[in-house]
Formats: C-alpha cells, sequence, structure tokens
C-alpha cells in the first residue's frame, strides 16, 4: 500500500473570494454577462419605487407582505448582479434565491387577484416581466462559469 500525498493547492495571494483568478488577476466578465448583470441590478433598483407604491397604498397588513417579498427579490437581483459584473462565481446563490422568489410573486399575484382588469395586470406582469426574469435567473444559477 503506497502513501501518497495530495498536490499542495497554489497560493494566489487571496482568501476565498469565491472569483476566478489566473494568471492576469480577476476574470473579466465578458459582453454577455455585463449585459445580464445589467438586467439583474435594473430590474433590482425598478423595484424600488414599487416598493413605495405598495406601501403607500394597500392596507398595513397586506402592505407588510408585499413589500417584504419584493424587497426579499430585489436584494437577490442586486446581488446577483454586481456579482456577474464582477465575474464572481458567488452569483449562483442570488440568482436561484431571485428565480424562486419570482416564481412565488407570479404564483401569488395571479392566485389573489380578482377577475377582470387585476387579474389581467397580473397575468400580464407575469408573462412579460417575471416569468422571464425567473428563467434568466435560474437559467445563471444552473451556469457554472461567471
Amino acid at each position: 500500500m503506497a502513501l501518497t500525498t495530495p498536490t499542495p493547492l497554489a497560493y494566489t495571494g487571496r482568501c476565498c473570494t469565491g472569483t476566478r483568478v489566473g494568471r492576469g488577476g480577476p476574470a473579466r466578465p465578458g459582453r454577455a454577462r455585463r449585459w445580464q448583470g445589467r438586467i439583474l441590478v435594473g430590474s433590482g433598483l425598478a423595484l424600488l419605487p414599487w416598493l413605495g407604491y405598495l406601501a403607500g397604498t394597500l392596507p398595513p397588513v397586506e402592505a407588510t407582505a408585499w413589500v417584504t417579498l419584493d424587497v426579499l427579490e430585489a436584494v437577490a437581483l442586486l446581488s446577483a448582479g454586481t456579482r456577474l459584473w464582477r465575474a464572481d462565481l458567488r452569483h449562483r446563490a442570488p440568482a436561484a434565491a431571485a428565480a424562486v422568489l419570482l416564481l412565488a410573486d407570479v404564483c401569488v399575484d395571479v392566485a389573489t387577484a380578482a377577475p377582470g382588469p387585476e387579474l389581467a395586470v397580473a397575468a400580464a406582469m407575469a408573462v412579460a416581466a417575471e416569468l422571464p426574469l425567473a428563467a434568466l435567473c435560474g437559467w445563471l444559477a444552473r451556469r457554472r462559469s461567471a
């Protein structure tokens, strides 16, 4: 029985940051990743005025639930988007969280909407914005590279 020693890891001068480090330093994100990061950050920032609208127009109990859900979505989108900009491999967890939160938002929006114009708006927002964004986040969460 032979004893083998594992090859020691090369020290790069960085502690476990989750970023890719090669010969030239941290990896730079490609054009597609920068655009995906911009989409996520823009979506997260777009939720901020929406939070104020919800807080001001809904009854307090409903406002608390909806604002909390949308704050969690915004945090996950902003976190994943900024990490994509920096080519940080840790974008996957917040992207997965954003995908799940967006899907939950769609389900609750459509399920609680009153028949008529309210349901039409909920369905339009789901098809035009929330489901495509959830699909992008899910796809980004499954990809290994930044």
